[in-house]
């Protein structure tokens, strides 16, 4: 699925989503792709962890501009077209 997609988009789920969610990512600060990725945020599902992982950003744990590569928004059209104007994050871990 990862090879065919142009981008990646997760919706709110469990730990399942949570998996292929943090494994796409590392994969893209691993440099093995290079496309953008989203969060739908339905009536705010994301928000804890959004907050977790600007935690991690503080602890210098993440970096910052891997933290901005979750691109993020409550519609679907939003994050679509945020999908589709993305550029490529070119700063491996």
């Amino acid at each position: 699925m990862a090879e065919l997609s142009d981008g990646l988009m997760a919706l709110p789920g469990g730990l399942g989503t949570f998996e292929e969610l943090f494994e796409i990512w590392t994969w893209s600060q691993l440099g093995m792709h290079a496309k953008p990725i989203g969060l739908l945020n339905v009536a705010g599902y994301f928000d804890r962890l959004l907050g977790f992982l600007d935690h991690a950003v503080d602890q210098q744990l993440l970096k910052s501009i891997h933290r901005e590569q979750l691109l993020l928004s409550d519609g679907l059209e939003t994050l679509m077209s945020q999908l589709l104007r993305a550029s490529p994050v070119s700063s491996p871990k």
